[in-house]
């Protein structure tokens, strides 16, 4: 089957759609639609509200969608706006379900080592997963808040799908022809509270704060050759403080791909539309490409000279991950983060 009629079909409309979502219109934000050069944008009220409002009637809406999307590229839009990226809130400001892979086993054994842990033989065959925290989801331009520098502060550059329904027990194929955007995701992780975590068996939990989402998430069209249904072809590109810190190709070494974890999610219980499900951190084998997380190249350096040199994040550090077409064109937007100082504790709280 070629690839170009699986997007298609995928897709659900067949043409390039880039959506976001205004802080503005309660919790939810306000759907926009985005022009491929993330400079203009336009309000689909009468449409459709919010982008889990679409997401819940897909098949009805999105070719409405994609209508609006063809008049604002074409400069026949009506109340079309310049776009500023640090109005948009995450595109789905609250999910009904975020779950994390980690798809590239090279990141695992790297991180594994790091904590003294080796990498079991069925992580080869069966992919790890998580459920992450769904209901404050950052924008891409919201900082990062370090309530203590003991707790090690790090950045996780990603890839994420968002799904329709997806049944229970859904095989591969089947779970890959309901992924309907993709986006990306810094998912932020504290290091140094992992290990006790783990330690008792049960999982992530205090060492998952909030992660922050690309400005929009795009129809699978808009990739282009980029997505073969599968895994997308592509640098995942991060910046520290201003210096290329990666750009590993996110479909090079992913060793489960998204049809996969989808399915693998989906074994036991049904996802609901707007389940978002990332890929785990990107990482190459091949060292040239950098790192897309602080934890990797801090082992790298521990195997190399024997100790980890770079520190985890701190404030005033701006972290900036991006995906560019093969025309250096910025696919979804970058995520840009500033490092900020917080104390323990929101204001208003007892205690």
């Amino acid at each position: 089957m070629a690839s170009g009629g699986w997007r298609g079909r995928a897709a659900g409309i067949g043409a390039a759609v880039k959506l976001g979502s205004l802080r503005t219109g309660g919790r939810d934000g306000t759907l926009v639609v985005v022009s491929r050069d993330l400079r203009l944008a336009v309000a689909p009220l009468d449409l459709c509200p919010t982008l889990q409002h679409a997401l819940d009637d897909w098949d009805a809406i999105a070719p409405r969608l994609a209508e609006v999307a063809a008049a604002l590229e074409e400069g026949r839009g009506e109340d079309v706006f310049h776009l500023d990226a640090a109005e948009l809130a995450a595109p789905l400001p609250r999910a009904y379900q975020w779950a994390d892979g980690s798809a590239y086993l090279n990141h695992v054994e790297l991180v594994r080592k790091a904590r003294g842990v080796e990498l079991p033989a069925e992580l080869r065959t069966d992919p790890l997963l998580y459920q992450g925290g769904s209901d404050t989801m950052l924008g891409a331009h919201d900082p990062i808040e370090c309530v203590d520098p003991a707790w090690g502060l790090d950045f996780e550059a990603e890839v994420v799908v968002v799904t329709d329904d997806v049944a229970r027990g859904a095989t591969p194929a089947a779970a890959g022809s309901r992924i309907r955007l993709i986006g990306l995701v810094n998912d932020v992780s504290l290091r140094n509270l992992i290990p006790a975590e783990l330690a008792k068996g049960f999982g992530f939990f205090q060492s998952k704060p909030s992660s922050a989402f690309s400005p929009v998430f795009a129809t699978l069209d808009e990739l282009g050759e980029a997505w073969d249904g599968r895994r997308v072809h592509a640098p995942l590109v991060t910046h520290l403080n201003g210096a290329l810190f990666g750009r590993p190709d996110a479909g090079a070494d992913m060793d489960f791909d998204f049809p996969t974890l989808i399915a693998h999610a989906a074994r036991t219980r049904r996802l609901g539309a707007g389940t978002i499900l990332g890929s785990g951190t990107v990482s190459n084998r091949d060292r040239s490409r950098g790192s897309s997380c602080l934890a990797e190249r801090r082992m790298l350096e521990l195997l190399d000279r024997g100790a980890a040199s770079t520190p985890f994040l701190a404030p005033g550090d701006v972290v900036r991950i991006e995906m560019l077409d093969h025309q250096g064109r910025s696919l979804f937007g970058a995520i840009e983060q500033r490092v900020v100082a917080r104390a323990g504790g929101e204001a208003g709280e007892d205690g």
